[in-house]
C-alpha cells in the first residue's frame, strides 16, 4: 500500500474527514486529496504531523500492509 492509501485507511478508521485532518495538519484539503491519491508525496514534517494526529507511528504510514 502507498503512503496515501495508508493515510486514508487510518484516517477513515479514526472517523476523521479529509478536511479535518488537513486543517489540523496545516495543509490544504486539495493537497491531502492528492497525497491520498498518490499524486503527491507529503514532506517529512507533514508525515510527522499526520501520524501524530492519527495517533499512529510514522512507520505505519509507510507500511506495506
Amino acid at each position: 500500500m502507498s503512503i496515501g492509501a495508508n493515510i486514508r485507511r487510518i484516517r477513515e478508521k479514526n472517523g476523521m474527514t479529509q478536511s479535518e485532518l488537513a486543517d489540523k495538519a496545516g495543509i490544504t484539503q486539495a493537497m491531502l486529496c492528492w497525497i491520498e491519491q498518490g499524486k503527491r508525496n507529503p514532506s517529512l514534517p507533514s508525515c510527522e504531523k499526520i501520524a501524530r494526529l492519527l495517533d499512529c507511528k510514522i512507520s505505519e504510514l509507510f507500511s506495506e500492509e
